[in-house]
């Protein structure tokens, strides 16, 4: 017999070790281990955790084999690890039920267990009695699912588990936006069961998904029906929302040592080698002790002042545990792992040592890993005094199983029995390593053979639609709905995936479906349903968005693909030619470079050898019973009808996609044109032809495909359907040449009967003879606001109802690209934005409340977590005051916050609440002073601004930059708003204020010279004096406008050349709506001084968007320390506060703001800000205390009044110094520049020396 080798003696020193801590305790019959033999719960994260170290241990063996008797070791410890992963799939596969009801709900009530009884699978404590909802210990027991059978172990066994690992996939794939109770169980820190969105939870899911998808859960032995499917959208999302929290870990937690689980091993779920260091550093700074490190801050886990009687803290109470939180080696453990794993031998030298000097030795050697030392009773005033001072005791589970496992598996690798690769086969510990740059490529297609020359003729050659079979090309929602049948399950109650969109990762794949080639557009332009797709600069700016993002994003092997269809909605208006964006940008992507992005451009069949490609084989007919059928509609097809399987019979939508999909593959191809066949032969053929095509029409519209013709290649249904006949204007032009109109005075009033009621029926009629589009709204308007959507008008027969009219007003208004009209009829029509909810959850996952209506409260309503999209719509409508044009705006820019914030994270920095309605009011404010006009003007010019030029103004408002909007007087189209250009301002000046003043005098120029122009083409040339530029203080009037072409139907009150007053009829009731409530202060007149309104223009913008200055809520904690309180308009902010948060955390932050934002007037807050800084200058003062509660209101008045006598001394009128009727301050202080002589600061800062004299040190020059 051979000797025993040293590594085989030191190896089975570990076996003897884990056999005395862990194994030892492990259940024979369902192989959980409990907690410990006081608390028998098996928790599936320290199950996990726990058994990863034998699974080390039995790659070890197997690698160093001495003798035959060492296999069969190795052999036995993976059976011991199979046996628990198979323990813990059994205890979820008891809460199947849970698991589908989460995917919908994300409700803490239908979450799966954290803790199961280890000796029957079963629940141990109820679904309240917990914080049972922990998303990172599920996606940790995936992660190591994924990784061990990578290794080779075999845990799943059939093929109903595989379908339950794929719908634990979608339990998990939305943990950007799921608040949970983290990793300790307990929610916010104050431990009052307050869920909170975690970056480990997330980070840990993010992993997961990565780890399993394309993963074959049966090995090398599995077929393509084992295969689990990540989307990597869902894998992005979490992606970008971890790298927007870290270091933070929580809105209360600022630090948590628990993160170190996801920036290293075993999730390394950040990409970013900066964020992982920065994150690591954070923690070891704040958190590490003598013994361990903190969980987190403020952390009163077994610290002697924690009553052990209740389970909540007050929220004073937190403070009384800063600098005696517990210690664990738990953290020593993961941060060794992490040395081995980045190659830094200092790093394990340093805490393996000290890890040793704190481990308990058993006299049998053996060396123990406790959860936790804390300060003893007696010595925690010392411990307070001189933090990390007193000798500590070890408390709890001796050992913490999780923490000695992941001990062992660190010995185990430094002492080189393992390699870092194999226990991480999937390679996960790369992920900092930075990606080669990614090449886009785009493929253009032409929906009809016209537009494909109209192409040609611009030098672009595409192929159409017909052109590339056999790949099939077909919209975002139909993956959807083929995504929608992955991990479907009827035997266990399990539906599969959620409906939800598909973003633009998961649309720039090949995918292989049935053995036929998929490509499908990207969602965008899947447009129906909202008016934003109808905008080409819109669809051309979310194109340049989303290939920036995929340059950014994309983590696959092969490149990204995207599918861009130019359909008859992207020519102008007389289908002659491309809409110049679309046009412009086809000729850019052709340069081979986009939005930041390399692109390369060509046809989908050149793209094949070098594409990202999916097979989705779930789609093959693994079906129950269903196999091997076809219908018997289809065998009537001489042999077309290839017997495509039908998958389960699940539900209809399934059916109807599996149809859908039947008929795409028998019937799509273009036939090769056939020998002439008989007379009835042909017939005969034709008319199977058309019956396939409408059954496949059908199908398509149960599946919500619009615009069916694009995607189905074929004349028969180019036809369009039949109209309505609403007497809509075709163009301007034939307009005039129709002769007489039958147009309506503009005296007419609405017509009524004896009694003096409105007479419906003559409003009908008037509604088939009027012309203009804007009069045919309101008349309908008022059929809709009476009768309902419902209420049949009998236009032409039976079933014009006021709906349908309303739609075919909308396509109308649509063509004609008439902004205000098309969000009137949207918000009648009660169109929904089709990402709304998800636009909500990406704001709120990026740690950012929102709020919808104008304040103040209770009408501005307050949105902290994510909503359902019927909820999420009747709150917009209710806050809105039921005001269909707020309610619809307060959507479209909720959309285009959350665009921004994917793209540019950094515009929202400090700012923790995005306040929809006073964004929409300072829009408008915008407007009213750039185009000199009442606020009402400016509302209606807001309303028709098209939805690119709407983002563009909002992006300009956000980046905090200098702009410019000005009308660009062109002829004007039938009843197309007046255009409006914004644009940016080049540095010219030397400072913002001075370049605002230029950029004011530069546009007065412009706007003078068009209207010379305009009335006398030879002045156009003559060159303004400056002086003349001033004396022109309005710009072209609307009314100038109009005078260009009497016959157009402008979109506006008092605008329209002939059309129906109803303004004046019943005192507004049927008022078409516009935004009344905004408080739109009238313009100003350009004064002499061209800096005039630009600081008040400053301050309103960054009161409105909640900006406040980097570090500024840190500083304000300083100053509650120093005194009792902040009063804020008659809202106090107390110092208390302090006990509960800490400086850094987000939950403090989001708490300071709530009492700003009691302010209404946004300038007005701005100057209570800028107080404060002045304020938090007295906090780095060596002062004890400056006062009881601190007024800061009374500050800004005593400033204010400092500055009125100042003015007043120096001779300035009184109408100079008007004062705000609201807040009392002069409108000359909002419009000050903070430094300088005059500045708001420097009387800020004397007002802030006067208040708090009392309370500085005598004779002392401390504010200066």
């Amino acid at each position: 017999m051979r000797s025993r080798s040293n590594s085989g003696v030191k190896l089975d020193n570990y076996a003897r070790m884990v056999q005395q801590t862990i194994l030892r305790h492990q259940d024979p019959v369902t192989g959980l281990l409990p907690g410990s033999s006081d608390q028998p719960h098996a928790w599936v994260r320290d199950n996990v955790y726990s058994i990863v170290s034998v699974w080390g241990l039995s790659l070890a063996y197997r690698k160093n084999a001495d003798r035959d008797e060492d296999k069969a070791k190795a052999y036995e410890l993976e059976q011991s690890v199979v046996k628990l992963m198979r323990g813990v799939l059994h205890c979820i596969m008891r809460q199947l039920d849970k698991v589908e009801k989460f995917k919908y709900s994300r409700s803490t009530s239908d979450s799966l267990h954290a803790k199961y009884n280890p000796r029957t699978c079963a629940p141990i404590v109820g679904d309240d009695e917990w914080g049972h909802l922990q998303v990172d210990a599920t996606s940790l027991f995936l992660l190591f699912l994924a990784q061990m059978t990578a290794s080779g172990l075999h845990i799943v066994y059939t093929q109903d588990e595989v379908d339950v690992v794929q719908n634990l996939m979608f339990y998990i794939e939305a943990a950007y936006k799921v608040a949970d109770y983290g990793m300790w169980e307990r929610g916010d820190k104050t431990n009052q069961g307050i869920t909170e969105i975690n970056a480990s939870s997330i980070g840990t899911a993010k992993a997961a998904l990565e780890a399993l998808d394309e993963l074959n859960l049966f090995g090398a032995k599995g077929g393509p029906g084992s295969v689990v499917h990540a989307l990597a959208d869902d894998i992005q999302h979490c992606q970008s929302i971890l790298t927007s929290m870290l270091p933070r870990a929580s809105i209360s937690k600022e630090v948590d040592a628990g993160v170190l689980a996801i920036i290293s091993y075993p999730a390394f779920a950040v990409e970013d080698v900066n964020i992982v260091n920065m994150t690591k550093e954070e923690i070891i700074s704040k958190l590490q002790g003598r013994y361990g490190c903190c969980r987190f801050l403020r952390d009163g886990h077994r610290t002697p002042k924690e009553d052990p009687n209740r389970l909540y803290y007050e929220s004073a109470e937190l403070k009384l545990f800063e600098n005696i939180e517990c210690e664990w080696p738990l953290f020593w453990t993961y941060l060794i792992l992490d040395g081995i794993f980045t190659n830094s031998p200092e790093q394990v030298q340093e805490y393996q040592e000290a890890l040793e000097g704190i481990l308990i030795k058993q006299k049998d050697g053996i060396r123990l890993v406790p959860e936790l030392y804390s300060v003893p009773p007696e010595k925690v005033e010392e411990e307070y005094v001189n933090p990390h001072s007193v000798e500590r005791i070890p408390m709890g589970k001796c050992p913490l199983k999780w923490g000695q496992s992941l001990y062992i598996l660190g010995n185990l690798l430094t002492e080189g029995f393992l390699a870092p690769g194999e226990i991480d086969p999937l390679n996960r510990r790369f992920a900092t390593i930075p990606m080669p740059d990614v090449v886009v490529q785009v493929s253009i297609l032409a929906e009809t053979e016209e537009i494909k020359q109209l192409l040609l003729k611009n030098g672009i050659d595409v192929e159409t639609v017909a052109d590339i079979h056999p790949i099939h090309v077909q919209p975002s929602r139909v993956l959807s709905h083929i995504y929608a049948r992955l991990g479907r399950n009827p035997r266990l109650g399990l539906t599969g995936r959620p409906y939800r969109r598909i973003g633009v990762l998961g649309t720039s794949k090949f995918y292989i479906i049935r053995n036929t080639m998929f490509s499908f557009t990207p969602q965008f332009i899947d447009h129906q349903q909202f008016y934003l797709a109808l905008d080409n600069k819109m669809i051309v700016e979310m194109l340049r968005t989303e290939i920036s993002y995929l340059s950014s994003r994309w983590r696959m092997t092969g490149r990204p693909t995207v599918t861009f269809p130019i359909s008859q909605t992207m020519l102008t208006e007389n289908h002659t030619d491309l809409d110049p964006a679309v046009l412009a940008t086809l000729k850019k992507l052709q340069d081979g470079y986009y939005g930041g992005a390399r692109i390369q451009t060509g046809k989908l069949s050149e793209f094949l050898t070098t594409s990202c490609f999916a097979h989705l084989s779930f789609l093959d007919g693994k079906g129950s019973g269903s196999m091997g059928q076809h219908d018997a509609e289809y065998d009537d097809d001489e042999g077309d009808g290839d017997g495509y399987v039908h998958e389960l019979r699940y539900d209809d939508e399934a059916d109807d996609l599996a149809q859908y999909l039947d008929h795409l593959l028998a019937h799509s191809a273009p036939k090769k044109p056939k020998r002439q066949v008989g007379g009835l032969g042909r017939f005969k053929a034709v008319a199977t032809k058309t019956k396939e095509m409408v059954s496949l029409m059908n199908k398509a519209q149960d599946l919500n495909v619009q615009n069916v013709n694009m995607y189905l290649p074929n004349k028969l249904f180019r036809s369009p359907q039949p109209s309505l006949n609403l007497n809509l204007p075709e163009t301007s032009a034939q307009q005039e040449s129709q002769g007489p109109q039958v147009t309506v005075s503009s005296e007419a009033t609405i017509p009524r009967d004896a009694s003096g009621a409105i007479d419906y029926n003559a409003l009908v009629q008037l509604l088939k003879e009027t012309q203009s589009l804007q009069d045919q709204a309101d008349l309908l308007y008022i059929l809709f606001k009476d009768k309902g959507m419902d209420w049949d008008t009998r236009l032409h027969g039976k079933g014009s109802t006021v709906q349908s009219l309303l739609s075919e007003l909308y396509e109308k208004a649509g063509e004609l690209k008439h902004w205000g009209l098309i969000r009137m009829i949207s918000g009648m029509l009660k169109k929904k934005v089709e990402e709304l909810d998800s636009a909500c959850s990406d704001l709120l996952a990026h740690q950012k409340h929102l709020t919808v209506g104008l304040p103040p409260e209770p009408r501005e309503k307050t949105i902290t977590a994510p909503i359902p999209p019927d909820q999420l719509a009747a709150l917009i409508d209710e806050a809105s005051d039921h005001n269909i044009s707020v309610a619809i705006l307060t959507q479209e820019i909720m959309v285009y916050l959350a665009m921004n914030i994917r793209t540019q994270p950094n515009l929202f920095s400090e700012m923790f609440r995005l306040r929809i309605g006073l964004i929409i009011q300072v829009m408008a404010t915008e407007l009213a002073q750039s185009l000199n006009c009442s606020g009402e003007e400016a509302t209606e010019s807001l309303m028709s601004l098209s939805p690119s030029e709407l983002k563009n103004l909002l992006h300009h408002i956000l980046s905090g930059k200098e702009f410019g909007v000005q009308r660009s007087v062109r002829e004007v189209d039938a009843g197309v708003s007046p255009a409006i250009s914004i644009h940016h301002l080049g540095n010219v000046g030397a400072t913002k204020s001075e370049r605002a003043g230029i950029s004011k005098l530069k546009s007065d120029m412009k706007m003078l010279e068009h209207r010379l122009s305009l009335t006398d083409p030879s002045k156009a040339e003559h060159r303004l004096s400056l002086t003349d530029a001033f004396k022109m203080d309005r710009r072209v009037s609307l009314t100038d406008t109009v005078k260009l072409d009497q016959s157009v139907n402008f979109p506006r009150k008092g605008m329209r050349s002939q059309s129906l007053d109803i303004e004046n009829i019943e005192s507004g009731r049927y008022r078409l709506p516009s935004i009344e409530s905004l408080d739109i202060p009238e313009s100003i007149p350009v004064a002499k001084d061209t800096r005039h309104g630009q600081w008040l223009r400053r301050r309103r913008l960054d009161g409105a968007l909640n900006r406040v200055p980097v570090g500024f809520y840190q500083k304000v904690w300083k100053i509650l320390q120093k005194c009792h309180g902040l009063s804020i308009e008659g809202f106090v902010l107390p110092s208390s506060t302090t006990r509960e948060m800490t400086p850094g955390e987000i939950k403090f932050s989001v708490h300071v703001e709530t009492v700003f934002n009691r302010v209404p007037q946004p300038e007005y807050r701005q100057l209570l800000v800028e107080a404060i800084l002045v304020l938090t200058m007295l906090a780095d003062v060596e002062i004890q205390s400056i006062g009881s509660i601190i007024h800061v209101e009374k500050i800004v008045h005593l400033a204010n009044d400092m500055f009125y006598k100042d003015q007043k001394d120096l001779g300035a009128e009184d109408h100079i110094l008007e004062r705000d009727p609201s807040t009392g301050v002069c409108r000359l202080l909002y419009d000050s520049a903070p430094s300088g002589r005059f500045g708001s600061m420097t009387y800020l800062t004397k007002a802030v020396a006067v208040y708090v004299q009392d309370f500085l040190p005598s004779g002392s020059c401390a504010v200066q």
